[in-house]
C-alpha cells in the first residue's frame, strides 16, 4: 500500500529523449513523452484499439503513435486519428498529472483535482550553483517501505558498507528521532573519529587532510510519500562538527527519492548533491562511481529479506531504538493511506 495523492519522481528527462518511456508508477502503468511544445504528458500505457503498450510506439508532431495498428494518442488521453477509421467513439485513456522541476519528472497517480504542484518540497541544491549533483537510477524488488527503513536507519553501514562508508562508531553512537508534522528525524554524530574511505576521498576533494580525526554527522529526513533527504558529512574534530566553516569539513545530501512501482518492486533515484569543490567535474563524478557502489551493496539484501518476508508474513518482526525512523516514517504512511480511502469530493473540499 502507498499514497496516491502526493508527487513521485517518474523519470528524469534525459530518459525521454526522442522516445515514449512506459513505467508503472504506484500500481499504474504510464507512458511518459514530449508532446506538444515539448511539455512532458502521461497517459494510460494503454491503447484503446487491442490493449498494446504505447511505451512501444513513437513519437510524430506531438503526438504518440501505437506501434501495433497506428493508432494516434493525444496528450488529453483522447485518440486523435487512427488509419482508415472513425475514432470519436473511441475511449479516452486515464492521464496523470506531471511537472518537470529540479532535474527530474514528477508525476502525481492519484486524484487529478488534489495535483497542486506547489506541493513539490523545494530542493535548494537543485538551483544553487554553491552545490553540484551526480545520480542514479536502480529497479529493486522490494516493497517502498524497506528501503525508508533502510535510509532511516544507517547502523547497518558498519557491517553492509564495511569497506567505503561502515565504521564501528555507528553502532556507538545511538540515533535520536523526532517527529515534526509529516517530517520523521533520525540523527546520530559521531566525535573524534577516523574519516573510512568514502568520506577521506570526500575530505581530499575539499582539499583538506584525510588522515586525521573528524567528527561525523548522519542526519536522515523522512517526507511523504517517500523521500528520504540525509545530511552527511565530516569535519576536522573540534572545529564545530556539523556547524563547522566550510573550510575544514566535507558535507552533502544524499538524496533518495522512492517510488513504488507494485506492492513489491521500487523505482530508486539516488545521488549526493555536494556542498564544497562543486566545479569539479572530475569529483562528481568519482563521488557518484562510488556512491553507486554503495547503494548497489543494499540491493540483494533488500532483495532477499523482501523474499523472506513473502515466505513468512505470519512472522512478526523486532521493533528496536535503532528502528525509530523507520517506525514513525510507517506510522505516517498509514495515516495519509488511511485518509486516501475517504470519498473524492471529501478530499477535495479538505485541500481548498
Amino acid at each position: 500500500m502507498y499514497p496516491k495523492n502526493a508527487w513521485y519522481v517518474a523519470c528524469t528527462p534525459d530518459e525521454l529523449q526522442g522516445k515514449p518511456l512506459g513505467r508503472q508508477i504506484c500500481g499504474e502503468p504510464m507512458v511518459f513523452y514530449r508532446g506538444p511544445e515539448d511539455r512532458v504528458v502521461a497517459v494510460e500505457d494503454f491503447c484503446p484499439h487491442r490493449g498494446a503498450p504505447l511505451s512501444l510506439g513513437y513519437l510524430e508532431n506531438g503526438h504518440l503513435v501505437c506501434g501495433y495498428h497506428g493508432l494516434v494518442m493525444g496528450s488529453d488521453g483522447k485518440t486523435v486519428e487512427m488509419p482508415g477509421q472513425r475514432v470519436r467513439g473511441f475511449p479516452c485513456n486515464k492521464t496523470f498529472a506531471v511537472v518537470e522541476r529540479y532535474g527530474f519528472v514528477w508525476v502525481w497517480p492519484g486524484e487529478q483535482a488534489l495535483a497542486d504542484p506547489a506541493l513539490i518540497h523545494h530542493l535548494e541544491w537543485a538551483d544553487n550553483p554553491q552545490w553540484a549533483y551526480g545520480g542514479g537510477l536502480f529497479h529493486i524488488q522490494c516493497d517502498y517501505r524497506l528501503m525508508i527503513d533502510n535510509l532511516m536507519d544507517l547502523t547497518h553501514e558498519t557491517y553492509v558498507h564495511a569497506s567505503s562508508i561502515g565504521q564501528k562508531e555507528i553502532d556507538e553512537a545511538p540515533p535520536v528521532t523526532t517527529v515534526e508534522g509529516d517530517q520523521v528525524i533520525t540523527a546520530r554524530h559521531m566525535h573524534n573519529v577516523m574519516p573510512p574511505p568514502f568520506w577521506r576521498l570526500a575530505l581530499r576533494g575539499n582539499h583538506l587532510a584525510d588522515d586525521v580525526p573528524v567528527d561525523r554527522w548522519q542526519i536522515c529526513r523522512f517526507s511523504p510519500p517517500s523521500h528520504v533527504m540525509i545530511e552527511v558529512g565530516v569535519a576536522h574534530a573540534g572545529q564545530g562538527g556539523y556547524d563547522a566553516a566550510p573550510e575544514v569539513k566535507a558535507s552533502s545530501i544524499v538524496v533518495d527519492f522512492i517510488t513504488p512501482e507494485s506492492d513489491t518492486s521500487i523505482w530508486y533515484f539516488w545521488g549526493m548533491a555536494r556542498h564544497f569543490n562543486p566545479q569539479d567535474a572530475a569529483l562528481t563524478a568519482s563521488i557518484r562511481e562510488g556512491q553507486g557502489k554503495i547503494f548497489s551493496e543494499d540491493l540483494e539484501m533488500l532483495e532477499r529479506q523482501q523474499q523472506n518476508l513473502l515466505r513468512h508474513p505470519q512472522r512478526n518482526l523486532l521493533k528496536l531504538n535503532i528502528d525509530a525512523g523507520g517506525v514513525q516514517s510507517r506510522r505516517i504512511l498509514e495515516r495519509l493511506i488511511a485518509e486516501e480511502c475517504q470519498p473524492p469530493e471529501t478530499l477535495i473540499a479538505r485541500a481548498q
